[in-house]
């Protein structure tokens, strides 16, 4: 099951952000979420995404619920609700409320997550539902291809029709695939711009691309290069992303000491606001529909003032910025 994205594609706009459910959001207010989520939307742009852990901190559906209703027009986004976390009948009735209470806003990313069947002790345990189980050497595509017909059964099955599109966390070839295929586009994390090339060329063109990137609001580039080799370091080099950037030509040199300048530079955006912009605009070109912008920072409300920084330095800027400060 899938649903026509172009309505979707217009109202997206060339720019949203990502906000990190961990550990900012984790101990954000709801009052301050609404006040700065209203402030985003007034400062032009699309869309706000929102994730979830294998453990919380805050349950996606009531979480995007939040912020929908502190906004008027903002399309609001999972980036990503994890499959281990809910069945599939349980998914499809999350998605479809919200999308009734607030018709052509939400958007559902979904995706295995980075602990499926390696062994970690803390991945969240198998779903309960018999249909949303898979044997324990199943591949990740192998899970979401099963996860989604699942989904669409409960859907054939009745109750709310509301429409939604469903993004996959594709990264590499075969879940774009999958995301071409049997959902209505990808959302791809921590990716430079050469993999937002690729996905658009598996994709096709009518399919929905949505990818994030980080930008360090550091005009030096010691200092900027610095920060995000702590960020990296905080990743494992074998985790998804990073064999994703071996896939497309990062190898062990580029990995080594916290990370080549090459593989820094590609993958984190550092400037003054017109070069994050450059950055930005850099993935537009190569295919994405639209941009999510994360940015590393203490506190929300310091994440909102560099997006206010930010905002008058992207093409089709909004004509007036609020106050950094509210």
């Amino acid at each position: 099951m899938t649903t026509t994205t172009d309505g979707f594609r217009a109202r997206l706009g060339r720019f949203g952000v990502w906000l990190a459910p961990a550990p900012v959001l984790g101990v954000t207010p709801a009052a301050i979420e609404r006040e700065q989520v209203a402030r985003i939307e007034a400062l032009g742009f699309g869309s706000v995404w929102v994730g979830e852990g294998a453990h919380g901190p805050k349950e996606i559906f009531a979480h995007l619920a939040l912020l929908l209703a502190a906004t008027d027009r903002l399309l609001v986004g999972s980036g990503i609700a994890r499959v281990g976390n809910r069945t599939p009948a349980a998914m499809q009735a999350g998605a479809a409320t919200l999308a009734e209470a607030f018709p052509d806003r939400l958007l559902l990313g979904l995706g295995v997550g980075i602990t499926v069947n390696t062994g970690d002790p803390q991945a969240p345990a198998a779903p309960a539902a018999p249909e949303a189980r898979a044997p324990s050497d199943a591949s990740p595509v192998a899970v979401m291809r099963r996860y989604l017909d699942a989904m669409t059964a409960a859907a054939d099955a009745g109750g709310l029709a509301a429409p939604f599109p469903r993004l996959l966390a594709a990264l590499g070839p075969r879940m774009l695939a999958l995301a071409r295929d049997h959902a209505d586009g990808a959302h791809p994390f921590s990716v430079p711009v050469a993999h937002t090339a690729l996905a658009r060329e598996i994709l096709g063109p009518d399919k929905l691309l949505v990818p994030e990137q980080v930008i360090l609001d550091e005009p030096d580039p010691t200092a900027a290069r610095a920060l995000a080799r702590r960020h990296l370091a905080a990743g494992s080099s074998t985790s998804p992303y990073a064999r994703n950037l071996r896939r497309l030509g990062y190898g062990d040199d580029d990995f080594a000491h916290g990370g080549s300048d090459r593989l820094i530079d590609d993958r984190f955006a550092h400037g003054d606001p017109a070069a994050l912009a450059r950055r930005l605009t850099e993935h537009l070109d190569a295919g994405a529909d639209s941009v999510l912008i994360r940015v590393p920072a203490p506190t929300l409300n310091a994440a909102v003032d560099t997006l206010a920084r930010l905002a008058d330095a992207l093409p089709d800027a909004p004509a007036a910025s609020l106050p950094q400060h509210i």
